[in-house]
Protein backbone atom coordinates (compact mmCIF):
# COMPACT_ATOMS: atom_id res chain seq x y z
CA UNK A 1 0.00 0.00 0.00
CA UNK A 2 1.21 3.05 -1.15
CA UNK A 3 1.63 6.25 1.24
CA UNK A 4 -0.60 9.29 0.76
CA UNK A 5 1.54 11.67 -1.05
CA UNK A 6 1.97 14.65 -3.37
CA UNK A 7 3.53 13.70 -5.87
CA UNK A 8 6.25 16.32 -7.64
CA UNK A 9 5.80 15.19 -10.96
CA UNK A 10 2.46 15.12 -13.14
CA UNK A 11 1.06 17.29 -10.86
CA UNK A 12 -1.32 20.08 -11.97
CA UNK A 13 -2.08 22.76 -8.94
CA UNK A 14 -1.44 20.94 -5.73
CA UNK A 15 -1.24 17.26 -6.64
CA UNK A 16 -3.45 16.35 -4.03
CA UNK A 17 -5.86 14.85 -7.70
CA UNK A 18 -2.62 13.07 -8.52
CA UNK A 19 -2.03 11.42 -4.73
CA UNK A 20 -5.73 10.84 -4.79
CA UNK A 21 -5.14 8.67 -7.84
CA UNK A 22 -2.42 7.07 -7.26
CA UNK A 23 -3.68 5.57 -3.92
CA UNK A 24 -6.80 4.46 -5.87
CA UNK A 25 -5.12 3.11 -8.63
CA UNK A 26 -6.87 5.42 -11.15
CA UNK A 27 -5.68 8.33 -13.53
CA UNK A 28 -5.20 11.85 -12.64
CA UNK A 29 -6.98 12.67 -15.08
CA UNK A 30 -10.33 10.54 -14.19
CA UNK A 31 -9.74 11.53 -10.37
CA UNK A 32 -9.87 15.56 -11.99
CA UNK A 33 -12.94 15.06 -13.85
CA UNK A 34 -14.72 13.39 -10.74
CA UNK A 35 -13.42 16.31 -8.39
CA UNK A 36 -14.10 18.73 -11.82
CA UNK A 37 -18.16 16.63 -11.21
CA UNK A 38 -18.30 17.07 -7.79
CA UNK A 39 -18.43 20.64 -7.90
CA UNK A 40 -21.83 20.99 -9.30
CA UNK A 41 -22.97 19.34 -6.46
CA UNK A 42 -23.33 21.39 -2.43
CA UNK A 43 -20.67 20.98 -0.28
CA UNK A 44 -17.22 22.09 0.52
CA UNK A 45 -15.11 20.42 -2.11
CA UNK A 46 -12.84 23.16 -2.63
CA UNK A 47 -11.95 23.62 1.30
CA UNK A 48 -11.51 19.55 1.60
CA UNK A 49 -8.99 20.47 -1.63
CA UNK A 50 -7.40 22.91 0.03
CA UNK A 51 -7.12 21.35 3.75
CA UNK A 52 -5.68 18.04 1.64
CA UNK A 53 -3.17 20.38 -0.22
CA UNK A 54 -1.85 21.86 3.47
CA UNK A 55 -1.95 18.29 5.02
CA UNK A 56 -0.23 15.81 2.72
CA UNK A 57 3.21 15.79 2.56
CA UNK A 58 4.71 16.83 -0.72
CA UNK A 59 6.30 13.19 -2.15
CA UNK A 60 9.94 14.47 -1.65
CA UNK A 61 9.44 14.85 2.72
CA UNK A 62 8.01 11.44 2.51
CA UNK A 63 11.20 9.56 1.15
CA UNK A 64 13.42 11.51 3.49
CA UNK A 65 11.61 10.40 6.64
CA UNK A 66 10.40 6.86 5.15
CA UNK A 67 13.92 5.15 6.20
Amino acid sequence: MTALARPTHGRMLGGVCAALARRFGTSATTMRVIFLLSCLLPGPQFLLYIALWILLPAEDSTRATAW
